[in-house]
């Protein structure tokens, strides 16, 4: 029962960015839970998940080649039932004895013993441990079954099939290889059509060699970022991207930073085999646009990260996480500008638009904007809210503070009414207070 290091990988086409980080670890998990379940893994296995835009991935150390044999207890029956008056096996006792491939040679090898007020009879045997193969197999089929996957697909093998669906397989996205590897030696096993071997693909652009041989379970990470120009690890990638990033606005100077967000962090992470992190920027006209309408259109649209100064505000310069690293990065940083250029010109446009009408010019529209089925509209709302807030203030301030906050509730909602909040709901308030 030699042990040895495990890889598994699932070579697919791109994975849904969002849904990335908790595939991986998901399929991760449920390999370890299932070969720990077949006895073939440690309890103490240290397991290592990877997840990239083409990839799920899962290193397991210490896994058996054959899981130990298991002593089996199995309770026949009451010793009334199994044996008559003499003591010899009844049918009904042969019978079950047959049914677990023993004879009545194992009559006398049956140990008695209390079950609750009445004798019983045991029967005691040896359960050969699971080989690799078949534990592996079943790990495989229940952590793919149990993958969180937001939308399945169902397509076609690459075999073809005259008659469509009798070859159709169902994943989140449709998957090309499948690599198992226990130390150096494939493990036979399949999954969605796919049968194990030792060779995975790297980065579409710039790998060294394609298909990409895995010589060790061990091997796998290293080969991949050697000879296939991918980082596999979806936490080495996202720290290489957040080094890279702080790098970045360092270079920039000024006390610049990037925008803190974990999510486009995360995002971002999931879109990427090889990040390289450059410094763009647009025209500084388009500052006079609120900077919560342009950080949200690059993080949103873009997956741009906006630089901001020493004191917050947003600047005119920003950094794209690009998937390649050529020598001359001018027409990537070039194209990332022509990009983002009309996506701010958009809210610029919407900008300078909404301040032609004054937020009390809109308040009579907001009685066309349904609010809810049996609530009525946005503007009977906020009738309603007036009347709340304006008590409310009479009580707190007199009546100051009671027309102060009248004025506030009848102008609240009126934003939603503007092309910006219209283009962008994230900014529903913030643009009324512009």
């Amino acid at each position: 029962m030699s042990a040895q290091n495990l890889l598994v990988e699932l070579f697919v086409e791109e994975l849904p960015p969002k849904a990335l980080k908790k595939l991986g670890e998901a399929f991760a998990t449920g390999l370890a839970h299932g070969l720990k379940a077949h006895g073939l893994a440690p309890a103490d296995a240290t397991v290592t998940p990877f997840a990239s835009p083409r990839r799920l991935a899962a290193h397991l150390t210490g896994v058996l080649a054959r899981a130990a044999d298991k002593p089996v207890s199995q309770k026949l029956m009451p010793v009334s039932v199994g044996l008559d008056a003499s003591g010899q096996p009844t049918p009904a006792l042969l019978k079950r004895l047959a049914g677990l491939g023993a004879d009545a040679s194992a009559v006398a090898g049956l140990r008695r013993a209390m079950d609750g007020k009445a004798e019983a009879l045991f029967f005691d045997s040896v359960a050969p441990g699971a080989d690799l193969a078949a534990g592996l197999q079943k790990a495989l089929d229940e952590a793919i079954a149990q993958l969180p996957i937001p939308k399945v697909m169902t397509y076609q093998l690459e075999s073809g099939c005259a008659l469509p669906g009798w070859d159709s397989v169902q994943f989140v996205r449709p998957a090309h290889g499948l690599v198992a590897l226990h130390g150096a030696e494939v493990v036979p096993v399949k999954a969605l059509g796919l049968k194990a071997g030792n060779a995975t693909h790297g980065h579409r652009f710039e790998a060294r060699v394609d298909p990409v041989p895995i010589a060790h379970a061990d091997a796998y990470a290293d080969t991949l970022a050697q000879d296939g120009a991918v980082i596999a690890s979806f936490a080495e990638r996202r720290a290489d991207i957040a080094r890279q990033l702080a790098e970045a606005a360092a270079r920039v100077g000024g006390g610049c930073r990037p925008i803190e967000d974990e999510a486009l962090l995360d995002e971002v992470t999931a879109l990427v085999e090889r990040p390289n992190v450059l410094i763009c920027e647009f025209e500084k006209q388009f500052l006079d646009v609120p900077q919560e309408c342009l950080i949200l259109t690059m993080k949103a649209n873009q997956k741009y990260f906006p630089l901001l100064d020493a004191q917050g505000r947003l600047t005119n310069q920003f950094l794209v996480v690009s998937n390649i690293r050529p020598a001359d990065a001018s027409a990537v940083i070039g194209g990332n500008e022509r990009v983002v250029r009309p996506r701010l010109a958009d809210a610029k446009f919407f900008f300078d638009q909404d301040r032609k009408k004054t937020l009390a010019s809109r308040v009579e529209g907001l009685g066309k904007v349904v609010y809810h089925n049996q609530l009525g509209t946005q503007g009977e709302r906020v009738e309603r809210v007036r009347a709340i807030a304006k008590a409310i203030g009479q009580r707190l301030g007199g009546e100051v503070l009671a027309q102060q906050a009248d004025t506030a509730a009848r102008l609240a909602k009126t934003d939603l009414l503007t092309d910006m909040v219209g283009e962008f709901p994230e900014l529903q308030g913030i643009m009324g207070g512009y």
